[in-house]
Formats: structure tokens, C-alpha cells, sequence
């Protein structure tokens, strides 16, 4: 294949699941209903947190961020997989590749950092309660919401830029139904260590981190709910993280799947099913 420049590519071919007409039409109800659901849900949540004084804490003001922040993600690629679907058009501009990359950089940046959070908070509301209130103070959330901003923002930039400076072949042909990183970059004609090399450092800074961080917080706090005397008082400590654990194991989980599956395997409906889930 012959290689052209970045400046020559105009559009991506987003191949999707099937040209079948009729599974395309089930596909668009089924995504269809799955991101009304996540709209709704997630807007039900930050209507809920605040409009209730009582739920003005640091767990549902950092759980009400996770909301605003899978809404955006859901937004950035769904309507255009929709529209795509229904105009039996799945093209997309090779400006349009890029920043769809560099956003949902940024949005799975802002989910991980945030889950982070979220543990941070049931560790020190089960392991040191009675200085939970005068550390999780209004400021100290508002600044890691500050961080994770900041930390999405640089990684999907430098990502997205480095994307931009390769040249790609004439098969631009995506097995996808959005532009994703990983997907993109093997279509490069280019040297794409540098891009590989920004991923695993980006992964370990937006993932490894906060999951270093997740499971030291989750250690403590397994540790701290065995010492309690009570079986009452360990489910009730249970309870309180376990919804957070249950999220952050199905994120973090399928989150590794697409791009390890993308780098150990040349399966694209594998990484594709990782990236829906």
C-alpha cells in the first residue's frame, strides 16, 4: 500500500458491525435505547445530588461528576454511530477522527481519575472517620476534580497531536464504529513507536495511578472492615463501597480488555465488544 501524508487524508471509513440493512436497523434500536438509558440515568443522578441537601457530600459530588463525565463520553461517539447508521453513511473527516480521539481521551480520563476519588473517599469515611470531615473538605474535591481535568487534558492533547503527525496508507478502512487510538494508529504507514510509547506511559499515568491507587484504598479498607466486632457493622461498611467496586472492576476491566486485545490480537470484533461494553 502506498503511504499518503496526513494532509492528503480527507476521510476515515468507520466499518461498523455489518452492512447487513436489517441487523443495521436492530443495532440502531439497540444503541439507540442503550444511550437514551445512559442520558437519562446519569441526568436522574446529578438532578437527584442536587436538589437533595442531604446528598451534598464528597462521594455524590464526585459520583455526580462520573455522571456529567459518561454522558459526554456516550455523546461523543452514539449520535454520530446513529446518524451514520441512518444515512447508511459511515464516513467520517479526518479532522472529526482526531478530535473524536482526543475527547474520548479526555472523558475516559476523567471516569478514571474520578473512580480514583471515589475510593479515596470510602477509605477515609470506613478506615478514618472521625477525620473524614475535616479532610474531605469542599476544597480538597474541588481540586481533584481540578487534577483530573487538567491530567485528561494534557494526555489527550499529546495523543491526539501525535495522531495527527502521521502519514496513513490508502486503506483507511476502520473495523469500528468510532475513531478509536489503537485502531487508528495501525493504519499509520508512518513510525508509530513514539504513538506506542505515549500510550503505555499515558495508560500508566491516566490508569495504572489511579488503580494503584484504588487498590491500595480497597486493601485498607478490607483490612479495617475484618477488624470490626460486628456482622452487622461489616455489612454496612461493605455496602457502602460495594457498588463503587462492582463499577470500577467492570470499567477498569473492559477498559484493559480493548487495548490489550488490541495489541495481542488482530481480532477487531473482540476490541470492538470490549469498547461497547
Amino acid at each position: 500500500m502506498e503511504p499518503r501524508n496526513h494532509t492528503d487524508v480527507s476521510e476515515f471509513l468507520l466499518l461498523g458491525w455489518t452492512e447487513d440493512p436489517e441487523l443495521q436497523a436492530h443495532i440502531f434500536r439497540l444503541f439507540l435505547s442503550m444511550y437514551l438509558v445512559t442520558i437519562l440515568g446519569n441526568l436522574l443522578i446529578i438532578l437527584a445530588v442536587s436538589s437533595d441537601p442531604h446528598l451534598h457530600t464528597p462521594m455524590y459530588f464526585f459520583l455526580s461528576n462520573l455522571s456529567l463525565a459518561d454522558i459526554s463520553l456516550s455523546t461523543t461517539m452514539i449520535p454520530k454511530m446513529l446518524v451514520n447508521i441512518q444515512a447508511q453513511n459511515q464516513h467520517l473527516s479526518y479532522s472529526g477522527c482526531i478530535t473524536q480521539i482526543g475527547i474520548v481521551l479526555f472523558f475516559d480520563g476523567c471516569e478514571s481519575c474520578r473512580l480514583a476519588a471515589m475510593a479515596y473517599d470510602c477509605y477515609m469515611a470506613i478506615c478514618h472517620p472521625l477525620r473524614y470531615m475535616v479532610i474531605m473538605k469542599h476544597r480538597l474535591c474541588d481540586l481533584l476534580i481540578l487534577l483530573s481535568l487538567l491530567l485528561s487534558t494534557g494526555v489527550a492533547l499529546i495523543l491526539s497531536l501525535m495522531v495527527s503527525r502521521l502519514s496513513f496508507c490508502r486503506d483507511l478502512e476502520i473495523p469500528h464504529f468510532f475513531c478509536e487510538l489503537p485502531q487508528v494508529i495501525k493504519f499509520a504507514c508512518s513510525d508509530t513507536l513514539v504513538n506506542y510509547i505515549l500510550i503505555y506511559f499515558a495508560a500508566g499515568l491516566c490508569a495504572g495511578v489511579p488503580v494503584s491507587g484504588i487498590i491500595f484504598s480497597y486493601a485498607q479498607i478490607i483490612s479495617s472492615i475484618l477488624r470490626f466486632p460486628s456482622a452487622e457493622g461489616k455489612l454496612k461498611a461493605f455496602s457502602t463501597c460495594g457498588s463503587h467496586l462492582c463499577i470500577v472492576s467492570f470499567f477498569y476491566g473492559t477498559v484493559f480488555g480493548v487495548y490489550i486485545s488490541s495489541v495481542v490480537t488482530d481480532s477487531s470484533r473482540k476490541t470492538t465488544v470490549a469498547s461497547v461494553t
